[in-house]
């Protein structure tokens, strides 16, 4: 279904984004990053801590540290101070680059299981699929911040792959 390079090309990808979509955001004042968008995270402030919510959850259930205390319904203000925000990200960034980069193709095999949060049900699912999932909501969400931040006045740059990822310093296959 997909390869170790996926990951590790998404994982750069995700990186580089978010790198541009907070450098945009940081340009705006803390009242417009949490000004009500219209978004399902409400704000650029609300949807980013989700967003680096989420992405603690699936790297915890791959093996990755530790999930977050706060429900989901909370993770729209799991992180207070932007700035703060902005610093997490870079660190759990390296974390999912880490984790992508020392992937091997037998890591993508079989089933996740797990016990839903929001459900409290257990729940099993193909561990490339669930990859897929993490990479696919990131760019799900990080396209809301950016919509919300390009409509506050900033702008982000360039957003497609191929001309955001270096794919000569990653290995596709």
């Amino acid at each position: 279904m997909i390869t170790p390079g996926y990951a590790a090309t998404m994982a750069a990808y995700n990186s580089e984004m978010n790198r541009r979509v907070y450098g945009a955001a940081l340009r705006l004042t803390d009242e417009q990053r949490r000004a009500e968008g219209g978004a399902f995270w409400h704000s650029i402030h609300g949807t980013l801590n989700h967003l680096l919510w989420v992405d603690r959850v699936w790297l915890s259930r791959f093996g990755v540290g530790e999930r977050p205390s706060v429900p989901m319904s909370s993770s729209d203000r799991l992180v207070a101070d932007f700035d703060d925000l902005w610093t997490q990200r870079q660190s759990f960034d390296d974390a999912i680059i880490g984790w992508a980069n020392h992937l091997v193709a037998e890591d993508l095999d079989g089933d996740l299981a797990w016990v839903s949060g929001g459900t409290g049900r257990p729940m099993v699912k193909p561990k490339a699929l669930c990859v897929i999932h993490l990479f696919n909501h990131q760019t799900h969400h990080r396209g809301q911040a950016h919509a919300l931040i390009t409509r506050a006045g900033e702008a982000i740059g360039d957003t497609d792959l191929p001309w955001v990822v270096d794919h000569q310093n990653i290995k596709l296959t």
